[in-house]
This record gives C-alpha cells, sequence and structure tokens, in this order.
C-alpha cells in the first residue's frame, strides 16, 4: 500500500507540542509562603529539564524536555514577576495575606485566607486576591456585610 494511503501520527511528536501554562494578566502578589513555593516549583522545574536533557538522545523523549521546558518558563516568569507582601499584623479590616471568617446566612461559618494566585487552594482555605470572594471581603472590617456567592455574609473575624 502507498504511503499516500496510510495515516502514520507520531504521538510523541504530537504531545511534545504543548502549549504554555497561562500567566495571569494580575499583578503576582505572594505572601512568603508563596514566594518559597514559587521558588521550589522553579528548582523542581529546573531538575526535570536537566533530567530530560541528560536522560540521553533528546529525541528519544521529546515529551518529558517539552513539558520540562514549558514548566521552566511558566515558574521562571512567575518568580520574575513575583511581589513580596508580607502580612500586616493587627490587620483592622481584611488584607491580602490575612484571613477571614464570616458567617452566611445558612448558618455555615466558613474562613479563608487571602493569597496569590499560584498560592490558591480553596479546598484547604486558601482563596486568590482575585477571586470574586477576596474581592467582595478585601477592606472589609469585622461587622460588614459583604456579598458572597449571591448571599449576604458578616465578616466575624480577621487575623
Amino acid at each position: 500500500m502507498s504511503v499516500a494511503f496510510t495515516r502514520e501520527e507520531d504521538y510523541e511528536a504530537t504531545a511534545a507540542d504543548l502549549p504554555d501554562r497561562p500567566i495571569s494578566p494580575h499583578a503576582n502578589l505572594v505572601t512568603p509562603r508563596g514566594l518559597y513555593r514559587i521558588e521550589a516549583e522553579l528548582a523542581e522545574a529546573r531538575a526535570a529539564y536537566t533530567a530530560a536533557q541528560s536522560a540521553g538522545d533528546v529525541s528519544s523523549d521529546r515529551t518529558a524536555i517539552a513539558r520540562a521546558t514549558r514548566d521552566l518558563r511558566y515558574w521562571s516568569a512567575r518568580r520574575a514577576s513575583a511581589q513580596l507582601v508580607e502580612p500586616t499584623p493587627d490587620a483592622q479590616v481584611v488584607t491580602f495575606g490575612g484571613t477571614v471568617t464570616f458567617d452566611r446566612e445558612d448558618g455555615r461559618r466558613q474562613t479563608f485566607r487571602i493569597v496569590g494566585e499560584d498560592e490558591a487552594d480553596p479546598a484547604n482555605g486558601a482563596v486568590s486576591y482575585v477571586s470574586p470572594l477576596a474581592q467582595a471581603v478585601l477592606g472589609k472590617a469585622v461587622g460588614d456585610e459583604a456579598m458572597v456567592a449571591g448571599s449576604e455574609v458578616e465578616i466575624v473575624a480577621i487575623g
């Protein structure tokens, strides 16, 4: 059969064509913990890149080197643009790096820490400062109300 009638795809080459990780247009504000995490991710990306290069023939595993290169570009850019913001001790209003506790209308009490985008982990109580929740409560004081996810919440503690 002629090659013209077969379709042979190089799946590894396709996988190696990884798109860049998107970089947020927002300022890259980071807490000290967030900066540490970025530096750890950057070190891990450098190690993965070195390992992929030293694994032998680069063409034998283009996926690994493409992934390592992509991650190295992302974390290098995030480290270069990081703006360290130290938490404000004894803040009277909700600030970046601090925690906020609020009561929801349904009786639930929730506490979140306002952090940078790379540090955000809502399931563990850390939300990005650009998230709708953080935007609703930043600058609020204890006793203030805010609209979060379509319902009123009352700020009951700031830390």
